[in-house]
């Protein structure tokens, strides 16, 4: 009988109690039998731990005692994996389900495509489980950002689709072999969110580990109720790591063309727009006016944006300042 591979699922908890219990649950019923699950708890204040200890007590728990962010937390983990010899490690999102076959859909698309060593699953959404939040992504450089494939597309138009190289995939649901976090190290903690995953797949490329999607693995993914309508600290996160993504990836005459090509007329657009907002709303409280909350939270996401950009110029990375995540 021939030995499966051993996995190690890493998932990374912070204040996600009923999310995590909710996945661990759906792990318990795959169907690949050599896995171990481990979950990396970044400082939760939410009861997350006794409730994961009572619920699954086989289940190791890592507490790093802080939020280290995404990158830092999974990095617990994948040193963990690293440790104990496992042949695969995933990253999984605490706030996914699984299809009960994904793991051996992974481990299929490992050994039909052994020259891949990084995958990613076909992502779902949980609210709409028939269509594709995520299935891998490539690099634009005429916008600077990275284009996911077959997002919003239904399940079932993609019937004929098998799989492809990809330029990353997400770290919602990324499998890679040990030897890439051997060979490249970890993830780069000063991303603490957003584009974590697209630094590491670009990592991976350049020494010539390739990236597939693995379609046939599907997970269901809940969008982040801390995210949903694009909270300030998203804002704030996507362009401080867009920023330092572009620095640690590109060459340097590549980086200034989209900088003069496309950043810097983003970043006047922004100011521009915050400016305008903000007297707006000036006007609007001066005259007296409705409170009108949707401009108000457009000035917060616009005035976060332009303040990540500005800490990545200053060097000043880690969690954003609290008075932002409370915006």
């Amino acid at each position: 009988m021939t030995r499966k591979p051993r996995i190690c699922i890493i998932l990374l908890n912070w204040n996600g109690k009923k999310d995590t219990l909710e996945c661990l649950e759906s792990l318990s019923k795959a169907n690949y039998s050599s896995f171990t699950t481990i979950v990396v708890d970044n400082g939760s204040t939410d009861g997350s731990i006794p409730a994961i200890r009572a619920s699954f007590s086989h289940v190791p728990i890592f507490e790093t005692g802080s939020n280290l962010g995404f990158a830092g937390g999974n990095n617990v983990g994948i040193q963990w994996a690293l440790s104990k010899s496992f042949e695969w490690i995933l990253l999984l999102n605490n706030d996914t389900i699984v299809d009960p076959h994904f793991l051996t859909a992974f481990m299929d698309a490992a050994k039909n495509m052994p020259q891949a060593k990084i995958f990613g699953a076909k992502i779902l959404r949980y609210g709409d489980p028939h269509r594709i939040d995520h299935l891998g992504g490539k690099w634009n450089p005429g916008n600077a950002k990275f284009e996911s494939i077959a997002s919003g597309l239904l399940d079932s138009e993609l019937i004929e689709y098998k799989s492809e190289a990809v330029d990353y995939v997400c770290g919602a649901a990324l499998l890679m072999h040990h030897s890439v976090p051997r060979t490249i190290g970890l993830l780069e903690s000063r991303f603490f969110l957003f584009w974590e995953e697209t630094d590491y797949c670009f990592r991976a490329r350049h020494v010539g580990f390739e990236i597939w999607t693995a379609p046939a693995a599907k997970v269901w993914h809940k969008v982040s109720a801390s995210f949903i309508g694009g909270k300030p600290h998203s804002h704030y996160f996507w362009w401080r790591s867009r920023l330092l993504w572009l620095e640690r990836n590109l060459p340097s005459y590549e980086r200034e063309d989209i900088m003069a090509r496309v950043i810097r007329p983003e970043l006047m657009k922004t100011i521009r727009h915050y400016g305008l907002k903000s007297l707006q709303l000036l006007l609007w409280k001066i005259l007296f006016l409705p409170k009108d909350v949707e401009k108000e939270q457009k000035v917060r996401r616009l005035r976060a944006g332009l303040i990540g950009a500005f800490h990545y110029y200053l060097g000043k990375f880690g969690n954003c300042p609290k008075w932002i995540s409370k915006l």
